[in-house]
């Protein structure tokens, strides 16, 4: 790591940290808050807009590196604000979500033809985009694992991805310290949007002209843990026929909870998890492509196993529209 690095880090989180107050008097000023339910964590209101925060974070290193990023990121705040306050319907959430890949894969160009890499890129927004929904559902489990995967990236790549990746771990750092518990605010889906369109970005950025196919396919490692999570919402919705659509309460972490963890101990080691994948990413550095597919296949075998073993792909214990 460079000292330009470190201090694009130290910035972001600095930014984040100062702005989460202000995003906190405004959620509860406007309403845009996360009130309890049935398939709610929480026995209170909690202000949303913990993403607008992180965003703040995230543009030191996006201005420093490559700027017209902030478009496509921009782009899916205001989707998951604008779903956090008026509950958008989920195809129009589809729709847009696969309108911010596209812009992302028009913004970073990467070494795929195009027929490849542009849809590949916009399934890559839309399942990290929803992976990183789904993974916010306890204090400090989104951001906690979206901070880790962003300190392998920074290792990983180099250049204008660096920084923004050091950016975005400085970011998240400085908004978990309001979002452990108890939390005090909450990404939202505007946050969670956010992280996960970050996440396509740096994923397109491993993916780039002149980088090895090595690198481009071991950073889809680090974003295996959302990943995964989706691939187990599917399965647990296609099982009991309900709407893939429909919310449950059935997550792996869920489960853990149900079973007696706290919740603070379930968000650390989904935390840990991703801290020991971005490890072996890091000692791994620039592999050949067989070994790179052959980490991802074990990783994401492990995760399975791990949510199969705790009942996270079986039918959800409950919805929510």
């Amino acid at each position: 790591m460079t000292d330009e690095t470190l201090l694009v880090a130290l910035a972001a989180l600095v930014a984040t940290a100062a702005l989460v107050p202000l995003c906190i008097v405004v959620a509860h000023r406007w309403a845009i808050l996360d009130r309890p339910g049935a398939l709610k964590a929480q026995e209170s209101p909690v202000a949303y807009l913990g993403g607008v925060a992180v965003y703040a974070g995230v543009t030191v290193g996006v201005l420093v590196g490559r700027p017209v990023v902030l478009v496509p990121l921009a782009a899916a705040l205001a989707l998951g604000v604008g779903d956090d306050r008026f509950e958008l319907p989920a195809p129009f959430r589809l729709a847009a979500q696969l309108g911010v890949g596209a812009v992302i894969a028009a913004t970073q160009p990467v070494h795929l033809p195009g027929w490849i890499g542009v849809p590949l890129i916009m399934v890559a927004g839309v399942v990290l985009m929803n992976g990183f929904n789904l993974l916010d559902g306890l204090d400090m489990l989104a951001a906690g694992v979206g901070a880790a995967a962003s300190v392998g990236f920074a290792v990983l790549v180099s250049g204008p991805a660096r920084l923004m990746a050091a950016s975005l771990t400085g970011a998240l750092v400085g908004f978990v310290w309001y979002n452990r518990p108890p939390a005090r605010i909450y990404l939202g889906d505007g946050g969670s949007y956010l992280i996960g369109a970050s996440m396509t970005v740096l994923l397109a950025y491993a993916w780039g002209i002149g980088i090895s196919g090595g690198t481009g396919v071991i950073a889809l490692a680090l974003v295996a843990v959302p990943g995964i999570e989706v691939a187990c919402a599917i399965a647990r919705r296609r099982r009991s026929g309900r709407s893939l659509l429909s919310g449950d309460r059935a997550h792996p972490y869920d489960l853990l909870v149900a079973s007696g963890w706290s919740r603070t101990v379930a968000s650390a080691t989904y935390i840990a998890i991703e801290v020991v994948i971005v490890a072996i990413v890091v000692l791994l550095g620039h592999p050949s492509v067989p070994v790179a597919v052959a980490v991802d296949i074990a990783v994401a075998a492990a995760l399975l196993g791990g949510a199969a073993l705790v009942g996270g792909l079986s039918s959800p214990a409950g919805t929510r529209p």
